[in-house]
């Protein structure tokens, strides 16, 4: 057993001590010793309180040390960027938001990001040698593989820009890259649904697209678009035009930009989705009607994915989450009504909880994954060999 195995028995936060390690591993005492000796070297692993005696010494309990080393999320907007130093619980220790317009091109944006990080390691009287890894979610399709946006439409200069060589320039530590919806799956289950190893996170805003967990991992597919909703053929668009240049689309008509025009089409005054939000919210009858519809434009796409995937819950996030009740009984509506009843017998469809900071918390979800990851924490070890 390698010393990252022994380390997984400790993962979960709980105290144990070395007998009870070597009972879990069935490892000789000795062996569990010399692993728990380099994980202390490490910082990974601390002594936890005091033991409970049966008689004679206390035996001394061993836990995971949250503090040991420290990661960076970073989530980057379409005119904002967010950034978090937090410990390796997830804890957030400090945050910097700025209003930065992605379309600056990443020179300027990721040049932004190599401030704040040093300035929160300041803040927290950290050291580079203590960052562990850096996460950062864009606003774009990214190649998880090599970190690369590829054809990313409101990101103009950020094509196939190696990002992680980037930061790495200014710390060089693994830098995790995935695009945002990705991201936000990932903090919506680190903050809120931690204990769901099946879930769908949508985002809808101005488009749609889904961050996919099953078996309590990303499922990022070969290329990383798994999870690209908004381009599903729905029957209601059939002759809708989408931006992507095909007709059908699930964009086309339940994307923010879709229902306010639908609403001006039908004598509304009403400009961006968040304004088709503030006329749900207020009880204008007709853009709740539109809200309903989208959601169940929605539903139909959902249903199917229910059905291939099978999720325990399905969470809806984005600017649109935020008409709340309009959106979610259209979906829900479609989902009970198209899904197999297996599967729906203990789905929950609900809004998102981390509304704003779903991002930062999943590029520091993210980049946590990575460093207690048993192929990180066994080159680690090996290096203090």
């Amino acid at each position: 057993m390698r010393t990252s195995d022994v380390f997984e028995l400790l993962r979960d936060g709980r105290p144990r001590t070395r007998a009870e390690l070597a009972d879990a591993s069935g490892l000789a005492r000795s062996t569990i010793a010399s692993r728990i000796d380099v994980l202390m070297r490490m910082g990974l692993v601390a002594p936890y309180g005091g033991g409970v005696s049966t008689g004679g010494r206390p035996p001394s309990l061993l836990a995971l040390n949250p503090r040991a080393w420290v990661v960076v999320g970073v989530d980057i907007g379409a005119t904002h960027a967010s950034a978090a130093l937090a410990d390796l619980s997830g804890t957030i220790l400090v945050e910097r938001r700025a209003d930065i317009d992605v379309a600056t091109g990443p020179e300027h944006v990721l040049g932004w990001v190599e401030e704040v990080v040093a300035e929160m390691l300041a803040d927290q009287e950290r050291t580079v040698s203590e960052l562990a890894a850096i996460g950062i979610g864009l606003p774009g399709p990214v190649e998880h593989d090599t970190g690369r946006a590829i054809n990313p439409p409101i990101m103009p200069g950020w094509h196939r820009y190696d990002v992680p060589a980037r930061v790495q320039r200014a710390f060089p530590v693994p830098v995790l890259i995935d695009n945002d919806v990705n991201i936000m799956a990932l903090g919506e289950q680190h903050a809120h649904l931690p204990n769901v190893d099946n879930l769908v996170f949508i985002k809808v805003s101005t488009g749609i697209g889904a961050g996919l967990i099953s078996g309590g991992e990303l499922q990022r597919g070969a290329q990383g678009t798994a999870g690209d909703l908004g381009h599903v053929r729905v029957s209601r668009a059939d002759d809708v035009t989408c931006r992507c240049g095909n007709q059908g689309c699930l964009e086309a008509v339940a994307a923010g930009p879709a229902i306010a025009e639908s609403l001006r089409r039908a004598g509304v005054e009403v400009g961006a989705g968040q304004d088709v939000v503030a006329l749900v919210q207020g009880g204008d009858a007709q853009a709740v009607q539109a809200m309903r519809q989208a959601g169940r434009d929605l539903g139909e796409v959902v249903a199917v994915l229910v059905n291939v995937i099978n999720p325990s819950v399905i969470v809806i996030g984005g600017s649109l989450a935020a008409a709340g009740e309009s959106l979610l009984a259209g979906i829900r509506e479609v989902v009970y009504q198209r899904s197999l009843p297996l599967a729906t017998e203990h789905l929950r469809i609900v809004t998102a909880q981390a509304g704003e900071r779903a991002g930062v918390l999943g590029a520091a979800a993210l980049a946590i994954g990575h460093v207690l990851s048993p192929d990180y924490i066994e080159a680690r070890s090996l290096a203090l060999a």
